[in-house]
């Protein structure tokens, strides 16, 4: 996994900026009950879409492990930030009327984390409160172009969060499905020099950046027309679950 610490500063820039953390708050808000007035976001990261959740009498809370990002995070919603881990929260039960987690559970590493994360989330929901969160993350980002064909080989662990997982760990905690929504990616576009430089520094976890396969596929990366041309922008999708008011 990235060192998150480290990409703070680059973070942002790196995955669609502002474009990108409009359209996906607009997805989460679309998700949220109108009456909520509480929102947790789990993993805020540097707080660019934790900033634009709050608002319109949505008071919100953000956590993260990091400690740059958390940083940087408060200097966007003073006071609004705190520092934890996102499998053991730092809240009572049932704080919250919303909780959401962007782009979390595919960094876990499997199963038996997602569904602790999960679980956590759904503690401190409270009754008829919704839980939103980002699935099936690294399939948004195959758009069927040439970087793909030739990132094809590679091997792929098991997708933390795949919908059909989310769903099963969300159910152990008596989360309903509520909700679907998709949103555009913006400026996230592969490009083949910069998935070349994706590999070399441990973005794909499942290829050593100094290995040979790495090596493979750098080759054939640097063989493709247009290494600075960006490929269309993924399209990320979020699922919301309900906490039944008599659970």
């Amino acid at each position: 996994m990235l060192d998150y610490g480290k990409e703070a500063d680059r973070y942002d820039a790196s995955r669609g900026g502002e474009p990108r953390a409009d359209a996906a708050a607009d997805a989460v808000r679309g998700l949220l009950p109108p009456d909520a007035r509480t929102l947790l976001d789990v993993a805020c990261g540097t707080g660019l879409v934790t900033r634009r959740l709050a608002g319109a009498g949505l008071r919100v809370t953000g956590v993260d492990s990091a400690h740059t990002m958390a940083r940087m995070a408060s200097g966007r919603l003073p006071g609004a930030i705190v520092l934890g881990d996102s499998r053991s929260l730092p809240f009572p039960d049932a704080s919250f009327d919303a909780v959401c987690a962007v782009w979390l559970l595919h960094l876990l590493s499997g199963a038996e984390e997602a569904a602790a994360v999960v679980a956590e989330c759904a503690r401190v929901l409270r009754p008829g409160g919704v839980f939103v969160t980002t699935v099936d993350k690294a399939a948004a980002h195959d758009v069927g172009s040439d970087i793909d064909a030739v990132l094809a080989p590679r091997p792929v662990r098991p997708a933390a969060d795949r919908a059909q997982a989310v769903e099963t760990y969300a159910a152990a905690r008596g989360l309903i499905p509520a909700g679907r929504s998709r949103f555009q990616g913006h400026g996230q576009g592969r490009t083949p020099r910069s998935t070349v430089e994706d590999l070399h520094r441990g973005w794909f976890t499942q290829i050593p950046p100094d290995g040979p396969l790495a090596a493979r596929l750098t080759e054939g990366l640097a063989a493709l027309p247009d290494q600075e041309v960006p490929r269309p922008d993924p399209r990320f999708t979020v699922m919301s679950f309900r906490r039944p008011s008599a659970w």
